[in-house]
């Protein structure tokens, strides 16, 4: 028999009370009995939030998505929100994707939220995030939730918490909601709704969110231009299905072919093994609808609708799909340019992106005299960066895992306006007789050739949860000296806090909130750094590199990439 911690036993055995239904009760009764490893895995610790807020696995205990963590989650945040918003009237809003019991988990939280006397605002059918994340202004609430695991497999589920801003919780609200949830117990949840506090919505959103996306996303692109590109699109089973086409056709844009087997929300995700525009496998029925309706560009969201994938044509006429970094670049680039030729930029904007994504995003910003302000992983610290800089006019921002957001009208990555804003690009250079693609190598040209490259190491449960840790404390411990044959010659320890300077051999403060993440600099300008996934069970490791080498760069970039992996041994 497999050993089970004494705290993991005292927490299950609080399942057993008469607070939890009786099937919940004669389930785990089936685990300690026939599955005490699922049962170790379910209970050891609460689930926690990262950097997209709280996801997990469906199923009974302190460590999965459940009727039960998800109400003690809300009525901690409905006691926070009545301790900060004294003797008002609250609001909040809420969405859910097309995951399994994504609609029966939104019911729950709003019930609990209900039973507290706070307004809610629920979607009737699934929606996009950033249309969540819109409505939250829009409907001036105090807070909003989504229903959500983002990409992850289909047996996972999430809760994503913002605030009044629109943007998704950080430091010190986070903690300090965590606080009131932990002080909770399961018996202090109010699930009695009262439905009259319960309005649900649908379409006055729908229709002021699209207007808006259209308003942000396009730029003065001509009618024959539009005419003359074909899109071809995938919701990959997600929920951009339900606003997507609608903000293109308004937007002018006609030949767009849809992944018909993919438009139908399904929360299996049949047609792919994973549901995510990064995995090039996820866009192969796109890319094949895309030779044969000989389109110019292919687009593909995840199933909340906040990642984007792209795929465009080469000089050789074949289709090639960009990474975040290149569609981020690509899309900074254009945005910059806009506000150039419209007189707009005055010194007062700035673009935003994530320490572990390009560098080339702050050089193209320095070349338009424009501010770039740099966060931790997350759009969480985008959305905080647009509040907390009130002077500056945020242009747009973006991150290596295919997020953008363009303006400030919702405060989370948005892969509807990003689409558009991809779909006038391609528009606009065609209709010049050029593609996206010599764009971007334009570009390239212009600032340097960099590439990037991620290596997702997956490693599940609470013995990898371990592994990772241990990973994590190896590289702070034993610390590179050098990297693929170039010194490094700095060392950044986000969670302590400092950055060391090996030439100078000295060790100053960052000023950033601490978070697990290392990055090390070379002399040859080459960046690594290696995170632990705040939303799924992995770590990952970025690579940076780049050359001011015009002739067979891409096999000196690719050596580099090559030459880095191997020494990180985890490829």
């Amino acid at each position: 028999m497999i050993y089970v911690d004494p705290k993991t036993l005292a927490r299950v055995n609080q399942w057993l009370t008469p607070f939890f239904d009786q099937q919940t009760q004669h389930t785990i009764k089936e685990m300690i009995a026939n599955d005490p490893e699922e049962l170790e895995d379910s209970f050891y610790k609460n689930l926690e939030f990262g950097t997209g807020g709280m996801r997990g696995i469906m199923g009974l205990g302190d460590n999965r998505i459940n009727k039960y963590t998800l109400g003690k989650n809300t009525q901690g945040l409905s006691n926070y929100l009545k301790k900060q918003f004294p003797n008002q009237a609250i609001n909040v809003a809420i969405a859910y994707d097309c995951r399994h019991n994504s609609k029966e988990f939104a019911k729950v939280v709003a019930d609990v939220f209900s039973a507290n006397g706070i307004t809610v605002f629920l979607f009737s059918e699934l929606r996009p995030t950033p249309e969540l994340s819109f409505a939250v202004k829009h409907l001036n609430c105090k807070a909003g939730i989504v229903l959500t695991a983002s990409h992850n497999p289909p047996e996972y589920n999430g809760y994503k918490v913002y605030w009044e801003d629109g943007g998704q919780l950080v430091p010190p609200q986070d903690a300090e909601i965590i606080a009131e949830i932990n002080s909770l117990n399961y018996e202090g949840i109010n699930f009695e709704a009262n439905e009259k506090l319960i309005q649900y919505i649908a379409a006055e959103v729908d229709e002021a969110f699209a207007k808006a996306s259209v308003k942000n996303g396009t730029f003065n692109t001509s009618p024959d231009a539009k005419d003359n590109l074909k899109i071809v699109f995938t919701s990959l089973h997600g929920t951009s299905i339900t606003i997507i086409p609608k903000v293109l056709e308004q937007a002018g844009y006609k030949n767009v072919s849809i992944v018909e087997e993919q438009a139908e929300p399904n929360g299996d995700f049949p047609t792919v093994k994973s549901p995510n525009p990064e995995e090039p496998a996820a866009l192969k029925m796109a890319l094949e609808l895309a030779e044969n309706e000989n389109a110019d560009i292919v687009v593909g969201t995840d199933p909340d609708c906040d990642r984007l994938g792209v795929a465009v044509r080469n000089d050789k006429n074949e289709m090639v799909l960009l990474n975040g970094n290149q569609t981020m670049i690509l899309m900074t680039h254009f945005l910059l340019e806009q506000w150039q030729k419209a007189g707009k930029l005055s010194g007062n904007q700035f673009v935003a992106s994530t320490i572990v994504s390009t560098p080339m995003v702050a050089k193209v910003a320095n070349h338009f005299n424009v501010k770039y302000i740099e966060g931790l992983t997350g759009f969480k610290w985008i959305a905080k960066m647009i509040k907390d800089f009130p002077e500056l006019e945020f242009i747009g921002g973006g991150e290596e895992s295919f997020g953008y957001l363009v303006g400030d009208f919702v405060r989370d990555k948005d892969a509807v306006t990003a689409t558009l804003l991809a779909c006038e690009i391609a528009a606009q250079k065609k209709h010049a007789g050029r593609s996206m693609y010599q764009y971007l190598n334009e570009i390239y040209n212009r600032y340097g050739n960099y590439r990037e490259h991620l290596i997702s190491i997956t490693k599940k449960g609470k013995q990898g949860a371990e592994e990772i840790s241990a990973m994590m404390k190896s590289l702070r411990e034993n610390p590179f000296t050098e990297i693929a044959g170039s010194k490094v010659i700095r060392m950044d320890d986000i969670l302590k806090g400092e950055t060391t300077d090996f030439l100078q051999q000295e060790t100053l403060s960052l000023n950033l909130p601490k978070s697990n993440v290392l990055i090390y600099y070379t002399e040859d300008g080459s960046k690594i750094a290696a995170r632990p996934s705040g939303t799924e069970p992995k770590i990952k490791f970025y690579i940076s590199v780049n050359t001011s080498e015009k002739d067979n760069f891409e096999a000196i970039l690719q050596k580099k990439i090559d030459a880095i992996a191997a020494q990180l041994n985890v490829n």
